[in-house]
Parts: C-alpha cells; sequence; structure tokens
C-alpha cells in the first residue's frame, strides 16, 4: 500500500536527532512526518539522565538559540544543576543539568504532539525508496510506501545494533528493542563507507538498597541559570542531591578477574568505543596504577527509585558486575535493576555527507547523530536541528543553512566530521574550538538568534525579547563609560576610575559596581551583567580573535584559479591531490568540502594559491 498523504519531510527515528529534526522542519513549515518504532520512547534517555557539560552545555545554548527543543525541555525536567568550570574563564565554564528521565520524555512528546504540521506515526523502517539517486520516501515492515520529497535518518545504535553482555550478544537497537537489521543492510547497498562502533552503559541501581550515609553529598547549586534563554520554566522541580563514591582496590581485582569472558577483551567486541567515557574495565587495565576511580551517583527522576552509577559502563558478565558493584562503600547491599551491557552498531563516513548533513550521492536524503559516528545527546540534537532545517530549506527550493565553525560549536562538530572523519565516536570540547573565548554558552543567543529569525525558526516573541535584552546590554555598557568611581566606593582602586576600566581588574565584579550607576532605568539580570563583564574583562582578548575570525571567513571565500596546479603543491598528498583535479573546487569553502580534506591540506593550498595570484 501506498500511503495517501505525501510529506515535505520524514524523520526516521525520535531520539534526541530525531525529535530535533522533525521540530525544526515543521518550524519552517514543511508537512513533517516523525516515524518511530515505538511512540512510548520518544525523547527518551537510553543512557544518563542528564543533558550539558563540557562542550555539551555549549551545544544546548545553540540548540535553543536555533529554536529547539533541548535547552527548555532540559530546565523543566531539571532535578540538580551545576555550574561547572567555575574557577576557570567564562569561555569553558558549562552548565549541566539532572533531569527526571519521564518527565523530560514526556515533555518532548507533548511539545512535538501539539505542534502543527508534524506528524507522529509508529512503525519501523525497512528501507529507503531512492531512484536516479535521489529519495522518493520509505518503505516500513509491514509494506507501506510512505513518499516524501526528502528524508531525515537518525538511526541511533539501532542499524544492525548487537547487545553484549559477557560472552553472550544478541539483537538490539538498545535493551528491550530491536535493532534495525534490514535498514543497514539496504544503506549499505548505497555505496557508502561503513564501519562499526561501541558504546555501553552501567547496571542500575535501586535507590533503596544503597547506603547514602557512606556517600559523599554533591547538592545541586543555588543559582546555576537556565539552558533557554527566553522560554522559562515557570513550575520548575524541587531539586535533590547527587552523591559520590568510589572504586577500590577488592573491586578492581573483581573486574580483573572477569576479563577473560570480557566481549572487550576476548575478541568479540572489535569496534572503538568513546575514548572520554571508557567502560570501568578499560579505566582498570589502562589505567592499573589508580587504586580507584569516581562514580557519581545521579537520580533518574522523583518518581522512581533507580539510580544511575555514573562511571561504571560495563559490558562484563552479569555475576561479575554484582560481585564489583557490591565491593563498592555504599553499595554492599545493592540490588541491581537492570544489566550494564555494551553495544555495538553501524555507522557511515560522515566524510560521504556535505555541509547540510545531506548525503553527497542521494540527493534530499540526511543524516543525523550516532548514524555519523557522533555520541551523546546534545551531539545528536544538534545535528538533528540543522539536518530537518536543511531537509525543510531543500524542499522549500531555498539554500542551505551552512553551520559555520567561527561561528559555533555546531560549525565546528559539522566541520570536524566532514573534513577529518571519525574512527571513534566523537565527544564535542571546548578545546576542540580555535575561537572558544567567542564561543561561549552566554552568548550563543548573539551569535544565532538574529540568523534564527531570519530563517523563521525563532518567533517574534522571542525575537522582542531578544532585541529587549541587548538594548539593556548596550545601556548598562554605556553607563559603565560614564559612571565615575572613587577609591571608597570599590576596594583595590588607587584612584577615581571609570567604572569599565574598573572592572577590567580580575578583583572586582560587575555587582560590586552596579549599586552606584545612577539612572540605569531597569534592574539588569544575571544574564545582562554576566554578558557586559565578559566583554569588559576580555576586550583585548576577543578583538584578538575576531580579526581572526574574520580572517577565517575570507580565507574561505579564496577563489582558486580554474588552471590551478595542484601537483605544484608540496606536502599535499597525492590522493588529495586527485581529488582536487577530479572536483575543480571553485574557492576554498567548496575545497573544504572534498572528504579526507584536512585544515593542514587547506592552510598549504591556500599559501599556494596566494603565491599563484
Amino acid at each position: 500500500m501506498i500511503y495517501p498523504k505525501k510529506f515535505d519531510v520524514i524523520v526516521a527515528g525520535a531520539g534526541h536527532a530525531g525529535c530535533e529534526a522533525a521540530y525544526a522542519s515543521a518550524r519552517m513549515g514543511a508537512d513533517t512526518l516523525l516515524i518511530t518504532d515505538n511512540i512510548e520512547t520518544i525523547g527518551l534517555m537510553s543512557c544518563n539522565p542528564a543533558i550539558g557539560g563540557i562542550g555539551k552545555g555549549h551545544l544546548v545554548k545553540e540548540i535553543d538559540a536555533m529554536g529547539g527543543l533541548m535547552g527548555f525541555v532540559a530546565d523543566a525536567a531539571c532535578i540538580h544543576s551545576r555550574t561547572l568550570n567555575l574557577k576557570k574563564g567564562p569561555a569553558v565554564q558549562a552548565t549541566r543539568m539532572q533531569s527526571d528521565r519521564n518527565i523530560y520524555k514526556q515533555n518532548v512528546r507533548n511539545i512535538l504532539e501539539a505542534r502543527p504540521n508534524l506528524y507522529i506515526f509508529q512503525q519501523s523502517v525497512e528501507s529507503l525508496l531512492i531512484e536516479k539517486n535521489q529519495i522518493f520516501g520509505i518503505k516500513t515492515k509491514m509494506g507501506l510506501e510512505i513518499k516524501s520529497q526528502s528524508v531525515v535518518l537518525t538511526s541511533g545504535t539501532f542499524l544492525d545494533g548487537k547487545i553484549h553482555i559477557g560472552l553472550k550478544n544478541y539483537a538490539g537497537g538498545r535493551a528491550g528493542e530491536k535493532s534495525a537489521i534490514s535498514l543497514s543492510q539496504n544503506l549499505k547497498t548505497l555505496g557508502m563507507q561503513v564501519s562499526r562502533l561501541k558504546t555501553g552503559t552501567p547496571p542500575r541501581i535501586a535507590g533503596s538498597s544503597i547506603d547514602f550515609k557512606k556517600l559523599d553529598i554533591q547538592p545541586s547549586d543555588k543559582n546555576t541559570p537556565n539552558f533557554s534563554f527566553f522560554q522559562q520554566n515557570k513550575n520548575p522541580l524541587p531539586h535533590t542531591d547527587c552523591y559520590i563514591t568510589r572504586t577500590n582496590k577488592k573491586t578492581h581485582d573483581i573486574i580483573k578477574s572477569g576479563l577473560d569472558r570480557s566481549p572487550l577483551y576476548s575478541g568479540v567486541i572489535d569496534s572503538v568505543g568513546p575514548r572520554y567515557c571508557p567502560s570501568i574495565e578499560d579505566k582498570v587495565k589502562r589505567f592499573a596504577d589508580r587504586d580507584s576511580h569516581q562514580i557519581f551517583v545521579e537520580p533518574e527522576g522523583w518518581n522512581t527509585d533507580e539510580f544511575y552509577p555514573n562511571g561504571i559502563s560495563t559490558s562484563l558478565p552479569f555475576d561479575i558486575q554484582y560481585q564489583y558493584v557490591r565491593s563498592i562503600e555504599g553499595f554492599e547491599n545493592a540490588f541491581i535493576t537492570r544489566a550494564g551491557y555494551a553495544i555495538e552498531y553501524d555507522y557511515f563516513n560522515p566524510q560521504n555527507l556535505d555541509y547540510s548533513l545531506q548525503t553527497k550521492n542521494i540527493k534530499n536524503l540526511f543524516f543525523a547523530g550516532q548514524i555519523n559516528g557522533t555520541t551523546g545527546y546534545e551531539e545528536a540534537a544538534a545535528q538533528g536541528l540543522l539536518a530537518g532545517l536543511n531537509a525543510a530549506l531543500s524542499v522549500q527550493n531555498k539554500p542551505p543553512y551552512l553551520a559555520n565553525r567561527a561561528n559555533s560549536y555546531m560549525g565546528v562538530m559539522i566541520d570536524d566530521l566532514i573534513t577529518l572523519g571519525t574512527t571513534e565516536p566523537y565527544r564535542m570540547f571546548t578545546s576542540r574550538s580555535e575561537y572558544r573565548l567567542s564561543l561561549r554558552e552566554d552568548n550563543a543567543d548573539i551569535r544565532l538568534m538574529p540568523e534564527s529569525y531570519k530563517l523563521g525558526l525563532i518567533d517574534k516573541k522571542i525575537w522582542q525579547q531578544f532585541q529587549q535584552k541587548q538594548e539593556n546590554i548596550n545601556k548598562l555598557t554605556q553607563k559603565l563609560e560614564i559612571t565615575k568611581l572613587k577609591p571608597n566606593m570599590v576596594s583595590s582602586l588607587p584612584q577615581t576610575t571609570a567604572a569599565n576600566i574598573a572592572l577590567k581588574q580580575p578583583a572586582i565584579k560587575i555587582d560590586d559596581i552596579i549599586p552606584f550607576i545612577d539612572d540605569l532605568g531597569f534592574i539588569p539580570n544575571r544574564a545582562e551583567k554576566e554578558q557586559v563583564q565578559t566583554t569588559i574583562k576580555y576586550a583585548g582578548y576577543l578583538q584578538r580573535q575576531q580579526i581572526q575570525i574574520k580572517q577565517y571567513q575570507k580565507q574561505r571565500k579564496a577563489k582558486i584559479p580554474l588552471d590551478f596546479d595542484y601537483d605544484k603543491v608540496s606536502g599535499l598528498s597525492n590522493e588529495l591531490k586527485q581529488k582536487l583535479k577530479q572536483h575543480q573546487p571553485a574557492d576554498i569553502s567548496c575545497a573544504l568540502q572534498i572528504a579526507g580534506m584536512t585544515p593542514a591540506a587547506i592552510s598549504l593550498l591556500l599559501v599556494y594559491v596566494k603565491r599563484y595570484g
């Protein structure tokens, strides 16, 4: 049967990437179908119940600045929050929120169901409908064909997913759910490079069986900012504590005793896992000199007894899991509600995508999330938003939105994936950006919201709030320039000084100065004050970085002559020379989209292009 309605965009998969993709597409006015194996798992936090962190929090802020779901939903489901790296500079400070898993999932579903021109349908996708290298829909397992002009595939860990617990393994997309074997086989016929990655999850523990008196308490911060800039949650949940415990020598000895039955060390799993979130057996093996490893004991929500022991992800057999969990302080009588496991799955080389996340060999087919080799909710959601936006723009015959690494962490991630590819699960860190002082959490709205409004992702009410915030920031900045501070007003001032100059001193904060400003006309909020303070304190660094960004953007536009001789570029690999000859890019921006092109190769090319001119 052919489904009676034809859609503009079909989004396959309803994890974090799929939900953001469908929401972005629908907001762009495209008739959008979100198809999922199970409606009950829409927006499910399948691993740890938390959003944000270093680099990841920056992505969430950017998603929010482009009208996405994740920031607002995380705020509404928050039960514990912290600002990380408070002792460091503002560029690397990041928000992390513990979520009530069930409330988060339900809120995502509620928002999607209420969205006009967004339809949700429960079915498994078996194959893609492709003709003459262009997609025109999907086919489900019950034989239903659904037509569309564009498809966004967000398959997560489901493509030929295989779950491992000890030496036992079975097909599965995640615990209790089937893997997408037929779809994986169909995709492999499209001529794209496919490989395997793996990730894992720890056993869950019943809170009633934990001795919390033996654990260190990690309270929630009192003044953690919201992820969402303007959509403030009116009914915040009460916050709860998280806890910390540690593994010990006995724990490590138990783990070592089971390594011969570990799929990681017995050769059953040969795919690569996330380097920055290793399993506990990896930690014990690789860091043999360490006596213990920290475990963050995180509640799953208010209406559940389950806790998530962050730091002991594993694929060891259950008897070893049972023993090592009970060897940890506070877990002596722990009852495991769910076993930990590893999962292997297919992903496709992201170098086969263009910067819009469209596949190069199939027109109007977009990939987002773990199918591109990334790991994490935030990385998936950011890709989903961009892919859904570009799928809708493609249908509307409009040019794609191309994220820029000089302007966003989204751009850093896409640029990294497409120019370098990945052989391990890609995770966002602030260290990945050469412009990180300019790409802070607090200014994501300034960086992205004007363009988001032009695209139609941001509504007029949010835009007016943004404009008011900018007006307030400008007023406060101007008042600081004309306000004079005497030595007795603010400590450490040797003489009368303009407030904006005084604020450059490390020991002086903007809250020390606000009481001495006359006729401001409004009470600045925390976000406005921090924005002004950061801009003034780091003015010199920010100016230098803006110069670098302008140079980068100028370099991307550098034209490459039609008769340019790539063989003369010393240091460029023969493989890249051949690709450049084949593609004949018109400028450096086009050259960047060639699979395998690296920043180092682009630098070489720029030198020779300038010499040619």
